[in-house]
């Protein structure tokens, strides 16, 4: 089961993606799995968002740069 992450003020995909997967690389991933919020670029409070556990090879959602 995914778990639910409640924005607060001000976050950002990015923000978010950091603290719930510990790199903002992931933030195409929280994105993908959260399409119908994709109107957001700063999030008001309140919003629930999926957390989907992270891949299990992590090259797969990293940029090439990075591999």
């Amino acid at each position: 089961m995914a778990k639910v992450y409640k924005t607060k003020s001000g976050d950002t995909w990015d923000i978010i993606a950091k603290e719930v997967y510990g790199d903002e690389l992931y933030t195409s991933f929280l994105m993908g799995n959260n399409q119908q919020h994709l109107g957001y670029f700063v999030f008001p409070e309140g919003v629930l968002l999926e957390i989907k556990d992270k891949p299990d090879k992590d090259d797969d959602f990293l940029p090439d740069w990075r591999q």
